[in-house]
């Protein structure tokens, strides 16, 4: 969708100068406007995108304005490049505006350089600014409209499809030969993936996609539940095929071998076949729209499938591993059928089934107890404020990093060329957008250069192709623009491909094209890219080990807090938003996931790092799923007839709180010699509960479920002791 806004915020602004007779330099200059002018926008309300927009043209119109008038200033031009660099990265601070604002300076005032503005031609290019920011806004709120509404309809489709093809993901493990199941594993995994990404967007879009806090709430709680019911039937399913029950981790750890494979499945009995239709079954629940989701025949089958969770009609022959299945699809179809409530309102409820009834009882009181706390529950969230101040504010040290960074650039890219220097400043730019450490710094900067040398390669191609064809080359233009916005979150090499691509076009539109030309991009993007790795390196550095264990310290706190909340409301505690806390880990954990990729990336030089790093990744993915699932199950207690508090649990999870304290504790430690806390390892958290002579609950029962949680949680926190560099010791 942004590709097209762009696009077609691009392609009416040609249009427009094209019926008013600019010529071809000042059409470039309002297209590239008229780009930047689009995707600086980043703001999710339509008020704030309009107020930003509004306040991008008196910024837009005075960067060109300096730069025309510094044009034949070398020394005060450069001197106000670097300024306007370091308050356009500063602006940061003050959210999306600020960040709108500054990059709108910033790429505007890039543009006129690109097409050598001169005094004598403000006049044209304030009238081709203007264009290009209402065809900008015609483009946003008019033609590409982008309203939270919209994004959150987008998004919720989004996750009703990734949830059918996890399904289908699952449905391979099912009949998938042993020689197949890595390969399936890694689909699995992948699909596992792509539906929490899904959650974690809808997530970020409620608060404004939504009409009030209680309907975004009650959307929060069944997407959460349809993204852990889908997870755990995969687990359920991995371990019906195992010999022996499968760790958590394996769907958590990138290219983990399989666990070892029994026979249970491979026989075709009735349950296995069965079971092969009832996950076709459920795929179609998922799939289908809701308009088309009525009729007799699909309600047999939503009642066939929520019986399960009553254990009606289980196939004969079953075992408890494939029982277990079952019951899993029984909970899955109940988390779609209150999704599809949640979204697109009550549903025909005339042939329902007593098991169907029941789940639907329990849907209707879990909305209501939503619905009357979400009031009281809201005003207990605080905002995540910086508190940091001077050089250990983000922003500031960014600031500086890219302004020494410019100037460095600037004074190489003169070298090369006086007329194109400003290359090698906007790599150094760009490198430094969206990244936090030196890491991710370098990875950036070798993408960058990868994908130009990939794009220079093309920009041949296609300016021979287009020659004097003013008209195929601008279609080109846009699409090589789509296609740069399309795949920037997949790839930035590919981003820097297409980016390249077209600037190889605008050359030929400004018959300056030459193939000295492109090397030159080449050679400056190179530079650039080299003068912010040494600036990132040399100036007020972040180290890639201390971003991500800042990013730890910060995930270990979250896991502690949805951990401790959840165990406090199963004890029997009073209620609190465990969903929003576990969102909070999600995040969390996400920026960690991020912040190690140069860590783990294939020119990482120490392989036995990498491998580590991955572990302690998958380990921390694996704890936040069960963390996820206690929190999922604690929120039951005050109004379900199914989930009773228990006191004993509490007592189960002390030493999960200690264990964390003590990893907590290491990452944070200054001085290495200051951590003395042992990780506890022992008896497991059900053999502790045995102590009191009441037992462990039946394996079929939720008690057993949240201890199954409990237990695969210490195992998980304990299991990071070890990459943690932190001692195990037996309990004291």
């Amino acid at each position: 969708m942004a590709g097209l806004r762009i696009v077609a915020a691009i392609g009416l602004t040609l249009a427009v100068l094209a019926v008013i007779g600019t010529d071809v330099t000042h059409m470039v200059a309002g297209a590239m406007t008229a780009m930047v002018g689009t995707f600086a926008i980043r703001e999710k309300n339509l008020r704030g995108q309009a107020i930003t927009l509004a306040w991008g043209f008196p910024v837009a119109l005075t960067a060109v304005i300096l730069g025309a008038l510094l044009h034949s200033r070398v020394v005060a031009g450069d001197l106000f490049f670097i300024a306007l660099i370091f308050g356009a990265v500063y602006f940061r601070r003050f959210g999306d505006r600020g960040t709108a604002l500054g990059l709108m300076g910033f790429q505007v005032y890039f543009v006129s350089l690109f097409v050598n503005a001169t005094p004598d031609q403000l006049p044209v290019l304030a009238g081709t600014l203007a264009v290009a920011f209402v065809c900008s806004a015609v483009a946003r709120f008019a033609l590409v409209p982008e309203t939270p509404q919209r994004v959150l309809d987008r998004l919720r489709g989004a996750f009703r499809a990734r949830l059918a093809q996890l399904v289908i993901a699952q449905t391979r493990l099912l009949d998938a030969a042993p020689e197949d199941l890595d390969d399936v594993l890694d689909d699995l995994r992948h699909h596992t993936s792509r539906l929490h990404e899904t959650a974690l967007m809808i997530q970020g879009r409620l608060e404004d996609g939504t009409s009030d806090a209680a309907t975004a709430s009650l959307i929060q709680r069944r997407v959460a539940d349809a993204e852990i019911s889908a997870e755990r039937l995969g687990m359920l399913l991995l371990n019906a095929r195992s010999s022996e029950r499968a760790d958590t981790l394996t769907l958590h750890l990138p290219h983990a071998p399989a666990p070892a494979m029994g026979k249970l499945l491979r026989q075709e009995d009735e349950a296995t076949a069965t079971l092969r239709r009832d996950l076709g079954a459920l795929h179609l629940m998922v799939a289908r729209p809701a308009d088309a989701n009525r009729g007799a025949a699909v309600a047999q089958i939503r009642n066939r499938l929520l019986g399960y969770r009553d254990e009606e009609r289980m196939p004969p022959g079953a075992t408890l591993a494939v029982q277990d299945v079952f019951r899993g699809i029984g909970e899955a179809a109940r988390a779609v059928m209150g999704l599809r409530i949640a979204l697109d309102g009550p549903q025909d409820e005339s042939d329902d089934s007593p098991a169907t009834t029941r789940s639907r009882e329990e849907l209707e009181a879990e909305d209501m107890s939503i619905t009357g706390t979400v009031a009281l529950t809201s005003t207990e969230k605080e905002d995540d404020e910086d508190d940091r101040s001077g050089l250990d504010r983000p922003t500031t040290r960014a600031a500086f990093q890219v302004a020494v960074g410019s100037a460095l650039a600037i004074v190489g890219g003169e070298f090369l060329s006086s007329q194109r220097w400003y290359w090698a400043v906007l790599t150094c730019w760009v490198v430094f957008l969206n990244t936090a450490s030196t890491g991710e710094i370098v990875i950036k900067g070798y993408r960058r250069v990868l994908g130009t040398v990939l794009g220079v390669l093309a920009g041949v191609l296609l300016a021979g192709a287009v020659g004097n064809h003013t008209w195929l080359a601008f279609v080109l233009v846009l699409l090589c623009v789509f296609a740069a916005f399309f795949t920037a979150p997949l790839s930035y090499a590919l981003m820097s491909f297409f980016v390249t691509a077209m600037l190889g076009l605008l050359y030929t539109l400004l018959n300056t094209y030459s193939f000295d030309v492109l090397v030159l991009r080449i050679e400056e993007t190179a530079l650039g890219a080299a003068c912010g790795i040494i600036a990132a390196v040399l100036v007020l550095p972040v180290r890639t080990d201390r971003r991500t264990d800042e990013l730890l310290a910060t995930v270990l706190e979250r896991l502690g807090d949805v951990v401790s909340g959840a165990v406090e409301q199963l004890s029997g505690g009073p209620a609190v938003d465990l969903l929003d806390r576990a969102r909070d880990l999600d995040t969390a954990l996400d920026d960690l996931r991020a912040s190690t990729k140069p860590l783990t990336h294939a020119i990482a030089p120490q392989r036995e790092r990498r491998q580590t790093v991955r572990y302690l990744v998958a380990l921390l993915e694996t704890s936040a799923y069960h963390a996820r699932s206690l929190a999922a199950t604690a929120e039951l207690v005050p109004y379900s007839k199914h989930v009773a508090a228990d006191p004993r649990l509490g007592r189960a999870a002390r030493r999960i709180a200690h264990n964390i304290d003590v990893l907590l504790e290491q990452v944070t430690a200054t001085d290495e010699s200051a951590t003395t806390g042992t990780v506890e390892s022992g008896a497991s958290i059900a053999a502790m509960l045995e102590t009191d002579g009441l037992g462990v609950p039946a394996a079929n029962t939720v008690t057993f479920r949240v201890l199954r949680h409990l237990q695969r949680l210490d195992e998980g926190i304990s299991g990071l002791a070890r990459p943690l560099g932190v001692p195990v010791g037996p309990r004291t």
